[in-house]
């Protein structure tokens, strides 16, 4: 970790994304409807001209099998999944899910971003690759 608690990974970008959301939540206020978040963080990233996506697929394989699919919200430079949210709060479970989502995506960093009152929580959750076994001892 960083001196100032960021792990470094996508951290200029994670700064990016997360002004985009406080402006969307200074300019539309708090505790609507998540997907409106969605949709007023694509209109600032079109703003900004941040790359992303919204909606991509992507497969969850079990035994060589595809057993489903996960649709994250956003992409965000190709390297952040971004997870709109209005809960009461971020706990947990919600980190577990995105550490899932990060697995699926082969992506290390991802943005929870709770809507639904009037301070933006925004915890940034990082996949650590596993360390290379160690041979020299």
């Amino acid at each position: 970790m960083d001196a100032d608690g960021r792990d470094g990974i996508h951290v200029l970008e994670t700064e990016q994304i997360i002004g985009c959301a406080f402006a969307v939540l200074n300019a539309l206020g708090h505790g609507y409807h998540e997907k409106l978040y969605e949709e007023a963080l694509v209109v600032d990233f079109r703003y900004h001209d941040i790359p992303f996506t919204q909606q991509a697929r992507y497969p969850i394989i079990y035994r060589d099998a595809k057993v489903g699919e996960y649709v994250p919200d956003l992409i965000v430079f190709g390297q952040v999944v971004v997870d709109t949210k209005t809960i009461d709060r971020i706990t947990d479970h919600e980190v577990g899910r995105m550490l899932n989502y990060l697995r699926a995506t082969g992506l290390q960093v991802g943005l929870i971003m709770n809507f639904k009152y009037a301070k933006l929580q925004f915890p940034r959750v990082t996949l650590t690759p596993p360390s290379a076994p160690n041979l020299n001892s």
